[in-house]
């Protein structure tokens, strides 16, 4: 399948495909004689596994790394485990720094008359 195809079998842009190449996350694909990049099934089930795994939001190393794990029988299910559970306590940094701008923009927007008036606290609280 060239590289429009794998696009639309695996919801990974074509451009994303090339780039994942260059990094390395992938391995090149094979070419035509005309140099057109040719993927079979084993590189469609590695993009739909990217894809996962970039929609869980782990990073490009975090997901070389469960690549890695994935291609290796012998793995130990600890080591996956580790990663995943690693991402969980990033992803609850994230949610509480969120879950504090919120409160910020709330407070401000709370404090806000929104009519006609020129005095705004959200502009006055993010002016500092």
């Amino acid at each position: 399948m060239n590289i429009g195809e794998a696009a639309a079998a695996t919801g990974v842009s074509a451009k994303m495909i090339r780039h994942y190449e260059s990094i390395g996350l992938i391995k090149p694909a094979l070419r035509t004689e005309s140099g057109y990049r040719v993927y079979g099934d084993g590189d469609i089930h590695a993009l739909r596994f990217i894809r996962h795994a970039r929609d869980l939001g782990f990073a490009l190393e975090d997901i070389d790394a469960l690549l890695r794990l994935w291609a290796d029988r012998g793995r130990s299910s600890c080591e996956v485990k580790k990663l995943a559970l690693d991402h969980i306590a990033t992803l609850d940094r994230k949610i509480a720094e969120l879950q504090v701008m919120r409160a910020s923009l709330t407070d401000l927007a709370d404090r806000c008359q929104g009519d006609d008036r020129p005095q705004c606290p959200i502009l006055e609280g993010l002016a500092g």
